[in-house]
């Protein structure tokens, strides 16, 4: 079997690989080892073949790391929507309790059982219509307005 198509079948089954990871590293990797496979195509030796692979497919992954698709974004599983069902629900309080410090909290039902809230800093404690902006524990961080502390 020809070294060009040892290379094409390894590029493929990476590129199958990857389809099961979506991470786009392995994906890189093949494009190594399909650039490999251009140099036997190309009567390159298997030494050359091989450090043109390796070479291609490093600098491919590194610049992938170094690129924005490389990066997980960072989210603040507390503040994530996607993480707690809880953010960017709605809550009516009645009355604040003023904890000194400017700090205030107060007692609510919400989904069947009694949560202490406390008001996020720079809302204003005012009876009304609150948006949870955040989950410490037990405990729900509210905002009077839907852009605050998100």
């Amino acid at each position: 079997m020809n070294d060009w198509l040892v290379w094409m079948i390894a590029t493929g089954a990476l590129v199958i690989l990857e389809m099961f990871t979506g991470t786009f590293y392995l994906l890189m990797i093949a494009i190594g080892l399909a650039v490999g496979g251009l140099a036997a195509l190309g009567g390159a030796t298997h030494a050359i073949q091989l450090l043109v692979a390796a070479a291609v497919g490093a600098i491919a992954t590194y610049a992938l790391h170094r690129s924005r698709f490389g990066r997980r974004p960072r989210t603040d599983a507390l503040r994530d929507p996607n993480v707690n069902m809880d953010i960017g629900q709605t809550l009516r309080i009645d009355a604040w309790r003023n904890d000194g410090d400017g700090r205030y909290t107060a007692r609510v039902m919400y989904r069947g059982a009694d949560w202490d809230v406390e008001l996020a800093a720079g809302a204003h404690a005012h009876p009304g219509s609150f948006i949870i902006c955040e989950v410490r524990g037990n405990r729900l961080i509210v905002s009077d307005r839907t852009g605050d502390n998100q």
